[in-house]
């Protein structure tokens, strides 16, 4: 939605509490089966004779679609794809200039291949844009190839909008939710393209075996819809086809056999896959074949062309996400390969979507709002959503790039926040710190300040440590305090002390110098400026003594727990009463807090949280699979019990209690190929960290360890309260319940390993973790499954494996990777655990989501607690500026309808174009 704060007016009529949509105010590989290196229809010499073209009897169209799928990076980087790419479009351009009749060609439905060509060969935008313009080649509606699983929904929304952006250049894009190659789908993507207009979506993974015809609808759980266009062998169905008329009628006679049982109405062949150049001859062997027959009708289309003829009435209905391996590989090990890519997508997300964009829409305004930056942070997290980037299911090097990637868009998501911070202190009519909530939910919560002098309440605050040991007054020779001030840099001293202020004044005994330290950022500090007088003192004087007052008063680090803060607001720090402290007994290792009690068994470094034992227990098992499945060897052998425990009380409250946990594992170092068994030993040396806060039944857990072996999988088991036949875990927009199978084939065994975003509930037990994006509901007994499992650690070392246990066939080249293994790589999980009926997503913002601190100087304009925006009644995907208005896209992910209160606010519902949907003014119902 687009909003205006109240008060305000539209041009258009207000329209009262309409009712909206839940979202939105707003080919070699991985195949049915290999390739044939050889085609037996090309001259009709085939050892075993094909079912002679004559014997189909009714007329058949068959649309041929000339295509590529090209994924940006994998087994080869970037730039080596690049490469190709451009060798590839400029062959495009030119066959279909030299010849009308290759009348069309889909560009991946991703517009990210036209800038990369682009960039390469900028003489070739006009050839191409007529091409575009003409409907010869279609492009879009994606920016990218994404996966669906991995990346936010704000992720996912973002790049359709980018895709579409850019495709209106050359006069739009396919409106066709083309999704070839992803992973499986998610249960909102119909209402997604729902958003954007779009009808249709092509697809291939995923579909469940209940499905029985090539046409189908699938909807989302708000019911929103779409015709889905099933393609049963894939996006290269059609690739390299024969060269003579007489192959193409043997070959597409026996497809169209094969899959009679299913088509919905005309065959599609799709004829290209990854990385193949257009067929030259193609135009001619489509003219020759429906020169000599009747039966078979051939046609060059495009998928608009052909989706305007396929049957839409009365057709299967399926609802919710596609996550079946039935018919195609779901490659789900994806979820938990390099670990360390799905923790930093997850960190630079939140601070990106979370942190800068709601700070810099609320605070900076308009004129100051970083559109650039923030689009140049975005286009980084695009670029990584694609399967084969954020899947890690590649390369080292291409896996280099999406770490850089991420580290890039983060730092940029990091300044901007830390600007929005400074600003909005800095329009603080008080001084001092300043709390300040990004929820949308008014809320307490713990945080770490620095406070200045010893009137503290200790019965309220946790104090961690404390600054008194720097002299008060030093005199120094020119030498040494040219020195000593060369190293100061900036007014940032440490992360709790700033120069506040510098005074610069000479007499006859010298040159003096104040320096006053305290917690405050004071813009304009003359640092340079005074470095440079004394320097020009000196110079003048160069036998001069420098008498050095340092005015630093007595710093303190604490924990306290804040006075309740309004979502999307602020409030001056006040520590608030702590009616349930947090304790610690170091003899029986327990810590509490009235609402939740933690003891650590000492045997096995497992804790119990209410008298629940054996959460945080590791399970190390074999993983001879590779970056797309968990396979284990033929011969297992797993480690869950460490060898040594050393446990320590680290916090002993009264706002926060610790306990240390030091585990020592001794684990196999491989897995022998010949013998496929685990050999060898290493040691593993786990550090887990539980704390419970004042006030919160949540258990915050954080582990780290540095892997010392290859070829294996490390999971956090977590016990259910109750026995569980389900999980309910968040994914993009929604949350989707999941039962303890996953459909499978031989080719890949349904292993029920499934994805979560953010959170998962089974059993009474709900868990919020950052990046740990797979979990299992395992120990499965008569009444349920008894424990639920999230991966830590999958090391592996191959890109893709032949005859592993779970999936026989490769899924992409057969490439070792090094980086797979993350040897020597320091892992850090991080989560919090709650055995309450709790929010999950108020849970989220606790763990993933704390209060922040930023100091004022007073002398601005607001009062001491106040909101920038207010929303109730629904969860909040993105704040942020679409040119000078700010845009809300906020999610209903409960089973009814809620009311959505703006406080006053009236605006414009939009779609995913942007287009307006209707007006409000107050409240109104979300579906």
């Amino acid at each position: 939605m687009r909003c205006r704060a109240p008060g305000s007016t539209g041009a258009a009529e207000q329209a009262r509490s309409p009712t909206v949509p839940p979202i939105g105010t707003g080919g070699m590989r991985r195949h049915l089966r290999p390739p044939c290196s050889v085609d037996p229809y090309v001259d009709g010499t085939a050892s075993v004779q094909p079912t002679p073209y004559h014997l189909v009897m009714a007329r058949t169209h068959v649309a041929v679609v000339p295509h590529t799928h090209w994924d940006r990076e994998w087994y080869l980087p970037f730039q080596a794809f690049r490469m190709s790419l451009v060798e590839t479009l400029d062959s495009l351009l030119d066959l279909m200039e030299a010849d009308p009749s290759y009348e069309r060609f889909l560009l991946d439905g991703q517009m990210a291949v036209v800038d990369d060509y682009l960039e390469i060969r900028p003489e070739s935008e006009d050839r191409l844009a007529k091409l575009i313009g003409e409907g010869r080649i279609t492009v879009g509606p994606w920016y990218i190839q994404m996966d669906q699983f991995l990346v936010s929904g704000e992720t996912i929304w973002r790049n359709l909008q980018l895709g579409l952006k850019k495709a209106e250049t050359y006069g739009g894009a396919m409106e066709v939710g083309y999704l070839p190659d992803m992973f499986g789908h998610i249960a909102q993507m119909p209402q997604i393209l729902a958003h954007a207009g779009l009808r249709d979506a092509v697809l291939w993974r995923g579909v469940p075996s209940t499905v029985t015809s090539t046409g189908f609808d699938w909807a989302s759980p708000d019911g929103s819809q779409v015709r889905v266009e099933y393609l049963p062998l894939g996006y290269s169905n059609g690739a390299l086809l024969p060269a003579t008329a007489e192959g193409l009628l043997r070959r597409v006679t026996d497809h169209h056999k094969e899959l009679e049982p299913l088509l919905a109405g005309d065959l599609l062949m799709m004829n290209g896959s990854d990385h193949l150049a257009p067929q030259p001859h193609l135009s001619q062997l489509i003219a020759d074949a429906n020169a000599i027959q009747d039966e078979l009708a051939f046609t060059i289309t495009s998928l608009p062309e052909y989706l305007t003829s396929v049957p839409r009435d009365n057709l299967e209905r399926i609802e919710g996400e596609l996550r079946s391996g039935a018919r195609a590989n779901l490659l789900m090990g994806v979820t938990s390969n390099r670990v360390d890519v799905k923790r930093a997508a997850a960190i630079t997300e939140r601070n990106l979507e979370r942190r800068a964009e709601p700070l810099a829409a609320l605070v900076l305004g308009t004129e100051d709002y970083p559109h650039a930056l923030l689009d140049l942070a975005w286009l980084q997290m695009i670029y990584n959503s694609a399967h084969d980037s954020i899947c890690a299911c590649s390369v080292d090097e291409v896996v280099d790039a999406v770490v850089a990637r991420y580290a890039e868009a983060r730092q940029i998501a990091e300044g901007v926040a830390d600007r929005g911070l400074g600003a909005l202190a800095s329009s603080m009519a008080h001084p001092g710190p300043v709390v300040v909530n990004l929820s949308q939910r008014p809320r307490s919560g713990v945080l770490e300040l620095a406070l200045i002098g010893d009137d503290l309440a200790l019965d309220r605050v946790q104090v961690l440590s404390e600054q008194t040991g720097l002299p008060g007054y030093i005199v120094l020779d020119a030498a040494t305090v040219t020195t000593v001030l060369g190293l100061l840099q900036g007014p940032k001293i440490d992360n709790d002390t700033y120069v506040e202020d510098l005074a610069l004044r000479e007499d006859d005994e010298g040159i003096h110098l104040t320096v006053t330290i305290g917690t405050r950022e004071v813009p304009n500090i003359p640092i340079a400026e005074t470095k440079a007088e004394l320097s020009a003192r000196l110079a003048a004087r160069p036998d001069a003594m420098v008498h050095v007052n340092l005015d630093q008063p007595t710093i303190r680090r604490v924990l306290a727990r804040s006075a309740e803060v309004p979502g999307f607001g602020w409030r001056s720090f006040e520590a608030a009463p702590l009616r349930n402290p947090a304790l610690a007994d170091l003899e029986t290792a327990r810590i509490e807090n009235g609402l939740v009690s933690v003891a650590v068994d000492r045997t096995d470094g497992s804790f119990s949280i209410n008298g629940v034992r054996g959460f945080g227990r590791l399970c190390d098992g074999g993983d001879l699979g590779d970056s797309y499945n968990y396979s284990p060897p033929a011969s297992d052998h797993i480690i869950d019990t460490p060898g040594e425990v050393t446990v320590t009380v680290t916090e002993e409250g009264p706002v926060r209690s610790s306990i240390e946990v030091a585990s020592l594992y001794r684990i196999p170092e491989f897995i022998d190929g010949g013998s496929q068994r685990r050999v060898g030993e290493v040691e593993l040396r786990v550090v887990t960290t539980v704390s419970v806060e004042a006030e919160s039944p949540i258990v915050h857990v954080s582990s780290s360890f540095v892997n010392p072996a290859r070829d294996h999988r490390l999971r956090v088991m977590l016990p259910l309260v109750t026995p569980a036949t389900s999980s309910d875990a968040e994914c993009s927009f929604t949350v989707v319940t999941r039962g303890l199978e996953a459909e499978g084939r031989a080719d890949e065994f349904g292993l029920p390993t499934f994805p979560s975003r953010r959170f998962v509930r089974a059993g009474g037990l709900t868990v919020v973790h950052e990046g740990l994006c797979e979990y299992e509901l395992t120990d499965i007994h008569e009444n349920g499954a008894e424990t639920l499992a999230l991966t830590a650690l999958r090391s592996t070392g191959m890109l893709s494996r032949l005859g592993m246990t779970l999936r026989p066939f490769p899924a992409g080249p057969l490439t070792p990777v090094d980086g797979l293994q993350l040897v020597g790589r320091k892992i850090t999980t991080r989560y919090g655990i709650c055995l309450e009926d709790v929010d999950p997503y108020a849970m989220v913002d606790e763990v993933l989501l704390p209060l922040e601190v930023t100091h004022s100087l007073g002398g601005g304009h607001r009062s001491p607690s106040g909101a920038l925006l207010t929303i109730r009644g629904a969860e909040v995907s993105a704040v942020h500026r679409v040119d000078s208005e700010l845009e809300v896209r906020i999610y209903n992910p409960g089973p009814s309808t809620s009311i959505v209160d703006l406080d006053g606010r009236s605006g414009s519902f939009v779609d995913l174009r942007g287009q307006p949907i209707a007006a409000f003014d107050g409240p109104f119902e979300l579906g």
